[in-house]
């Protein structure tokens, strides 16, 4: 097996994992947007749908994390060549962690009013907040079967499916948004909010369905469950246990800063709701990158060529900062027509482009961040991320946060944390990853 590694190999990996990544903030994008521009209630509904999607984007990285364990395991396998050992895991864990999402659903619909008060919602804003997930939570399943298939296909070192399948849920959420949002005269009546989040279940029905398709139909991987369980459920479930609570601590920062900018009042939530999934935008473009690093970080690691893992490194390094440095540019060159995409309040524009020049120049320390994020999913050392979530979270987030707030900066201050918190995630994992293989590559 070749071990080489090319621009060429990595970017038929990155792109179109890059086009699927993008796929998941643009559901979101794509509810501020409409959202945002609706002639009643457009910032009250707008502040609403942050909360929701940051209280859903954190059930989604917990138990989507299936995501980056099925692709670790079976890229190793692949690597190591013989992935027939693995071919029944892909559908034990798919049963096992929609299961998990049934559960979650029967937990948190009748407790979501309770759930948005946690994060300072009240009055229309709360009213809102329930009404939108109590629809839009019945998509999450259809999210998780996905994204666990993604995985598969990761492992197996193809990106390709998985873009057509996000694509397509991509352009089916953004015409059934504009048709249920507004409605169709005379024919469908103007939904607003729950318009936009039956879009969105509606899309990610569509995703799961076709991801069924396209697994049965271009792989041997099956979707029926067998027993008894893989030999590697045991890894897989560590790995799974060290990334919920990496996870957990994650979503502690974006809890915070939904939260603190809740407090601050409705503009500054509406602006921080646009600014925030702008981020993850950005963070979903560089997971092209770190998709790449992922399934090739495995696949090399399986094979135990360690000297291509550290060329492959450095060509990660190279591309992650210039691919931040170009979404900085093209972020400061639509600066002020993106805040218009979203909302045409002055109030809560205003208070966007105050601080999106701090998610523009956090951009290459992101992409940084992000693809050794990657790295070390495809090398399955889900501990030792853990362990750097926690101490940037818990150490470096949370007491800067308290502390702007503690002067006044508001939104200033919870992007003052959230860079620093980058700078603490991908320092030391580029630092790790340099020392552990270098000392192995002289070895080998």
């Amino acid at each position: 097996m070749s071990t080489a590694i090319t621009l060429k190999q990595i970017n038929k990996l990155a792109i179109p994992a890059l086009i699927s990544g993008v796929s998941e903030p643009i559901l979101s994008l794509t509810d501020a947007a409409i959202i945002g521009n609706m002639e009643q209630n457009a910032t009250v509904s707008l502040a609403a749908v942050g909360i929701v999607t940051t209280f859903l984007s954190m059930l989604i990285w917990v138990l989507g994390q299936t995501r980056s364990a099925i692709s670790s395991i079976i890229s190793q396998y692949l690597g190591a060549g013989n992935v027939e050992a693995v071919k029944n895991l892909p559908a034990q864990a798919i049963f096992v962690i929609t299961g998990l999402s049934l559960i979650i659903i029967a937990v948190t619909f009748p407790l979501a009013s309770q759930i948005f008060k946690l994060y300072n919602a009240s009055g229309s804003i709360l009213d809102f907040s329930v009404d939108y997930y109590r629809i839009r939570v019945f998509g999450f399943p259809f999210t998780l079967f996905t994204i666990a298939v993604f995985g598969t296909f990761r492992g197996l070192q193809n990106t390709y499916y998985p873009m057509l399948i996000a694509i397509s849920g991509a352009v089916s959420n953004i015409t059934l948004d504009v048709i249920l949002v507004y409605g169709v005269e005379d024919v469908i009546p103007a939904m607003h909010i729950k318009g936009a989040a039956y879009a969105s279940v509606i899309a990610q029905l569509i995703m799961a369905v076709l991801s069924a398709f396209y697994l049965l139909k271009k792989t041997d991987i099956p979707l029926w469950v067998t027993l008894p369980f893989n030999t590697e459920m045991k890894r897989f479930t560590l790995m799974i246990l060290n990334l919920f609570i990496r996870t957990i601590a994650l979503n502690i920062a974006l809890y915070f800063g939904t939260s603190f900018a809740t407090k601050y009042g409705e503009s500054y939530i509406a602006a921080y709701t646009i600014a925030i999934n702008l981020w993850f935008l950005g963070a979903f473009l560089i997971d092209g990158y770190a998709s790449a690093g992922n399934i090739l970080s495995g696949k090399l690691f399986g094979a135990k060529a360690y000297k291509s893992l550290i060329e492959l490194s450095n060509k990660l390094i190279k591309y992650g900062i210039l691919m931040g440095l170009f979404m900085g540019l093209i972020g400061a060159v639509f600066y002020y027509p993106l805040g218009n995409i979203f909302s045409n309040d002055e109030k809560v524009l205003s208070k966007f482009y105050d601080i999106f020049w701090i998610i523009l120049a956090m951009q290459p320390l992101c992409a940084l961040a992000f693809i050794f994020d990657g790295v070390f999913k495809g090398l399955g050392k889900m501990k030792y991320l853990r362990n750097v979530l926690l101490f940037s979270t818990l150490l470096v987030f949370v007491p800067v946060i308290y502390w702007t707030d503690s002067l006044d900066y508001k939104l200033y201050g919870i992007f003052i944390a959230f860079t620093l918190w980058m700078v603490a995630r991908g320092l030391p994992l580029i630092i790790k990853f340099r020392k552990t293989f270098k000392t192995l590559a002289q070895k080998s």
